[in-house]
């Protein structure tokens, strides 16, 4: 068995190396609690384009759903089936939270590449 010896030198090293931070960041206070803005904005901005997109795609519901109204009406079914299959038959009041969380993490992922630009960016010295 080969097993590699670990200073603690090495360790200070690696203890040290994870407190590194890419970029910049910046905190506000609000109410007595500090909030990482970049977060606080991320969020509110998946938020503003989810409530935007979706008021405009089901601002004239029709019977027969064409463009927008389609595209919320196929992912409502969506998150309907995977609650379903998840939940069970009591699924129908999970739908509205489990569909938020489902959007609002996609669409934060969505949003990741700027960031992991930025930081790539800032690594390699550009």
């Amino acid at each position: 068995m080969n097993v590699q010896s670990c200073s603690t030198n090495t360790l200070n090293g690696l203890y040290d190396l994870s407190g590194v931070e890419v970029g910049q960041h910046f905190y506000w206070k609000i109410g007595g609690f500090q909030v990482h803005g970049q977060v606080l904005i991320t969020s509110w901005v998946v938020i503003a384009i989810l409530l935007g997109s979706a008021a405009l795609a089901v601002r004239n519901p029709q019977t027969i759903p064409t463009g927008g109204q389609n595209f919320f009406e196929y992912v409502l079914e969506f998150i309907r089936d995977v609650s379903k299959t998840q939940i069970g038959e009591e699924y129908g009041p999970w739908v509205p939270f489990i569909g938020t969380m489902f959007l609002f993490i996609l669409f934060l992922i969505g949003q990741a590449p700027f960031y992991l630009g930025k930081s790539y960016n800032y690594l390699m010295g550009s």
